[in-house]
C-alpha cells in the first residue's frame, strides 16, 4: 500500500515539474463539425495578448512615404476652395469664376523672369496679346522698348522686326533687324531677307540690294525667297532681265513657287534678252556718235512691270546676243553678284566690244561694278551713255549718274539728273525726293529743298507707310527758311 502511494506521489511532482501552474491548458483541435467563429469573437481572439505572425507588408508602407508626403505637403499648401463648398456649385448665382488678367499675367511672369532671353520671349507674348484685343498703341510701345533694350537675344530683335513690319513700322523694323544681324556678327541671311524687303518698300533701292545680296551670299545662292525678292528689286529699278534672272533661279530651287511663277509671266518679251542674230543691231550701235556728257531730257515713264510703254512708243525693241555674248553676260553677272568686280568687268568688256562697243544692261551693270571699286570716272562714261540714249528704259541710270555727280561735286548736274529719276519713277518711288531736296539744301536753296521734303511726306503718307523719320528735317528745313537772308533784288 505504501508503495503505491509513494508511486502515485512522484507521479504528481512529475507532472507538476513538466506543466507549471500558470500554463494554459492546450485548445482541442476544431472538429471538422464545428460552427465557424463569430466576428465578435474573432475581434476578442485578436485583441488578446495571444503573439501572432507579423504582417511585414503593412510594416513596410511608412518607410516608402517620403515623396507622396511631398506631393501632399505641396498642394496643401495651395490655396483651395472649402471642403463644403463644392455641393453649393448648383445653387451658386453668381455665374463663372472671373478669368484672370493675361496681361497682368505676362507682367508677372516678366518680372519673375530668370534670364533676358525667357524675359524677351514673354514681353512679345505680350506684344501678341495686346494685338489679340486690337491695343495697336500698347502693342507698338512694348516693340519699341524691346528694340531699344541692350540684351543680347537675336532671334527675339528679329521677331521684333517682323511685328514692326507688320505694323507699318517700318523705320524701327529696320532698327531691330539690323540688331540682330549685328549681334550674330552679319551671320543671319533670314534678318538680312526681310531688311531688304523693307528697304524695297521704302524705295531705298541700293540698301535692299546689299541686305538681300548678303541673305543670298550666306546661303550660297540657295534662298528662294531672297532671289524672288532680289527679282522684285530689279523689276523695280527696270532692269527686268535680271528679274528674270533671279526668278528663274527661284524656281529651279523651288518649282512651285506661285510668286515667281506670276512674275515671270507679268514680264514683256521685249524686256528679255533672247539669243539670236545681232547683226542690224551691232551695225547700229557702231554708227551711234560718242554720246557727250550732256543729260537729254526724259519725260517717259521707266519700262517696269508697272508701268506703261513711253509715249510714242508702243513696244521696245528686243535685245538680242549671240551665244558667246550671252555667256559673257551670264558670267559677267555671276561674277559681280559674288563680290568679284574685277572679272566681271573683263567679261562686261569683251561683252561690250562684241557689241560695237555699246550694248545697254551691259554698261549699266559695267558701271555698278566700278562703282564698287570706286573707280567713279569710269562709272561715269557708261553711266552717261545709257541715260542720254536708253535713259527712258533704264531710268536708274538716272539715279547713279547724279549719285556720281555729287560725289565729285558737281552739285548741280547732280541735282538735274536726280529730278529726272524722281519724273521717270513718279510714285513708284518717292525716295528720290529726298536725294532732291539734300542737294538743294548743300547749294543753299532752302525752300526748294523744303517743298521737295514736303511732298515726299505727302507721298509717303498717301502710300499708307510711316514718314516720322522726316519730321525732324522737316523742322531743320524751315527754321533754315526763317532765319534765312531775303534773296538781294
Amino acid at each position: 500500500m505504501k508503495k503505491n502511494v509513494v508511486l502515485i506521489g512522484l507521479l504528481i511532482c512529475a507532472a507538476v515539474f513538466v506543466c507549471p501552474s500558470n500554463a494554459q491548458t492546450p485548445q482541442p483541435k476544431p472538429s471538422p463539425n464545428k460552427t465557424p467563429e463569430s466576428a465578435e469573437e474573432s475581434r476578442t481572439r485578436r485583441a488578446s495578448p495571444t503573439p501572432v505572425t507579423p504582417n511585414t507588408g503593412s510594416e513596410e508602407i511608412p518607410l516608402k512615404i517620403g515623396k507622396p508626403e511631398e506631393t501632399v505637403a505641396t498642394a496643401e499648401q495651395e490655396p483651395k476652395a472649402p471642403a463644403a463648398a463644392a455641393p453649393e456649385k448648383p445653387f451658386a448665382t453668381e455665374g463663372p469664376k472671373p478669368t484672370a488678367d493675361p496681361v497682368k499675367t505676362l507682367r508677372d511672369q516678366i518680372d519673375a523672369a530668370l534670364t533676358e532671353a525667357e524675359r524677351m520671349q514673354l514681353r512679345l507674348k505680350l506684344v501678341e496679346e495686346f494685338l489679340t484685343t486690337d491695343k495697336k498703341a500698347e502693342a507698338l510701345s512694348e516693340l519699341r522698348s524691346i528694340t531699344n533694350t541692350d540684351v543680347f537675344y537675336p532671334p527675339g530683335f528679329y521677331n521684333a522686326g517682323n511685328a514692326l513690319a507688320r505694323l507699318g513700322e517700318s523705320e524701327g523694323s529696320i532698327d531691330a533687324y539690323r540688331k540682330a544681324i549685328e549681334q550674330r556678327k552679319g551671320n543671319y541671311s533670314r534678318a538680312f531677307n526681310n531688311l531688304g524687303v523693307v528697304l524695297l518698300r521704302l524705295g531705298r533701292w541700293d540698301e535692299s540690294y546689299d541686305a538681300l545680296t548678303s541673305a543670298l551670299k550666306l546661303e550660297n545662292f540657295t534662298y528662294p525667297e531672297a532671289s524672288y525678292n532680289l527679282g522684285r528689286l530689279y523689276a523695280a529699278r527696270g532692269q527686268s532681265d535680271l528679274a528674270v534672272r533671279e526668278w528663274r533661279r527661284v524656281l529651279a530651287m523651288s518649282p512651285e513657287h506661285a510668286g515667281a511663277k506670276d512674275a515671270l509671266m507679268r514680264v514683256p518679251g521685249a524686256d528679255r534678252i533672247v539669243i539670236g542674230p545681232t547683226t542690224s543691231a551691232r551695225s547700229n550701235e557702231t554708227r551711234a556718235a560718242t554720246p557727250t556728257p550732256v543729260i537729254t531730257t526724259a519725260s517717259d515713264k521707266p519700262s517696269t512691270l508697272k508701268s506703261s510703254p513711253p509715249s510714242g512708243q508702243n513696244t521696245q525693241p528686243t535685245l538680242r546676243l549671240d551665244q558667246a555674248s550671252y555667256d559673257f553676260l551670264q558670267q559677267a553677272r555671276t561674277s559681280l553678284e559674288r563680290g568679284d568686280a574685277l572679272v566681271a568687268i573683263d567679261n562686261y568688256k569683251r561683252l561690250i566690244n562684241r557689241q560695237g562697243g555699246y550694248f545697254p544692261p551691259a554698261n549699266l551693270e559695267l558701271s555698278f561694278a566700278y562703282l564698287s571699286l570706286k573707280r567713279y570716272d569710269e562709272a561715269l562714261t557708261n553711266l552717261l551713255l545709257v541715260s542720254n540714249r536708253d535713259g527712258a528704259r533704264y531710268p536708274i541710270s538716272y539715279f547713279h549718274l547724279a549719285r556720281v555727280y555729287e560725289l565729285q561735286g558737281n552739285l548741280p548736274q547732280a541735282q538735274q539728273a536726280f529730278s529726272k529719276a524722281v519724273k521717270a519713277f513718279g510714285m513708284d518711288n518717292p525716295q528720290f525726293l529726298l536725294d532732291v531736296s539734300r542737294v538743294l539744301e548743300k547749294q543753299g536753296d532752302y525752300k526748294s529743298a523744303l517743298a521737295a521734303m514736303e511732298t515726299y511726306a505727302g507721298m509717303m503718307k498717301q502710300q499708307g507707310l510711316d514718314s516720322s523719320s522726316t519730321e525732324e528735317r522737316l523742322t531743320a528745313l524751315r527754321q533754315k527758311v526763317a532765319t534765312a537772308p531775303a534773296p538781294k533784288n
